[in-house]
């Protein structure tokens, strides 16, 4: 506090609105704090997780498989594919579909009923930095996870994979783009579970469109074209099929750019559609609690 002109008293404006410098110092604080605290605890339970890893090898592997034997069996390779592209596709999709595990909108209902979400809202930050920074972590081991693993796939099925210098930083960004975008959308997507406990069917649908549209099953390649024209105007290419192809290829540099800008801008929806639902969905929890 310190005296005015007048004699009265007036609030240090520095305490009460830190400056934007002291405060994104805290949040990136936090964030280390979080993520360090997240390697921990995934190292500790290492086998568990070394399992899980091992356990996600398996759908990679049948397609990888398939459409092996589908490329020999049509001469070598189907449109451009070979064994050895599609080998690098699906081994790089392991990594990238581990980097895509985030908070599942499933959770949302146990959140509210357990009273996690009301303890949540204690707390000096938005609640979706715990979540962004304590998933980012476990990242880090997922990476350190899948090195040995993809060691022993690029032995048994030989992957054809080359990236430039370009592609490789390209998908260094990507992959944690496609982390935070896969992110914002579905915690955007689990707060609708604060008017309706209902919710299966949607975030089914949900997740059969991201199937299907996201280059998980297949090189969005050998995709019809309706499909891959399509597939812009939804988040589900450039949080699986960019990040991939980014170092797999086939891509130019200027798809390149285009894709990280797609993620530019899907980063920027999904923090609009959090700001949005984040404020009727708190409202309307205070209100029921009430």
């Amino acid at each position: 506090m310190s005296p005015s002109a007048g004699g009265a008293t007036t609030t240090d404006a520095s305490l009460t609105n830190p400056p934007v410098e002291s405060r994104t110092r805290a949040l990136a604080s936090m964030y280390a704090t979080l993520m360090r605290t997240s390697v921990i605890e995934q190292f500790q339970y290492r086998a568990a997780a070394y399992f899980y890893m091992i356990g996600m090898v398996v759908e990679p592997v049948i397609y990888l498989v398939v459409w092996s034997t589908i490329a020999r069996s049509q001469g070598g390779s189907v449109e451009g594919f070979t064994p050895g592209t599609f080998a690098a596709y699906y081994i790089v999709w392991m990594l990238v579909r581990n980097v895509n595990i985030v908070f599942t909108p499933f959770g949302w209902e146990w959140r509210i009923k357990e009273g996690n979400f009301a303890g949540q809202l204690l707390k000096p930050v938005h609640p979706i930095h715990y979540d962004l920074g304590y998933f980012a972590g476990s990242k880090l081991v997922v990476i350190v996870l899948w090195l040995p693993i993809a060691g022993a796939l690029s032995l048994a099925f030989h992957p054809s994979l080359y990236p430039t210098l370009l592609q490789g930083v390209v998908f260094f960004f990507a992959i944690w783009g496609a982390y935070l975008i896969r992110s914002l959308v579905l915690w955007a997507l689990g707060l609708i579970t604060f008017w309706t406990t209902r919710v299966s069917a949607i975030y089914e649908a949900y997740f059969l469109a991201e199937l299907l549209l996201s280059g998980r099953l297949v090189p969005m390649q050998l995709m019809p074209e309706w499909a891959q024209n399509l597939s812009w105007a939804f988040p589900f290419r450039w949080t699986f099929a960019f990040p991939i192809t980014a170092l797999t290829g086939p891509i130019t540099e200027r798809e390149l750019l285009e894709g990280l800008c797609m993620q530019a801008v899907w980063i920027a929806v999904g923090t609009l559609l959090v700001a949005l639902v984040w404020k009727r969905a708190v409202a309307r929890f205070s209100s029921v609690g009430g």
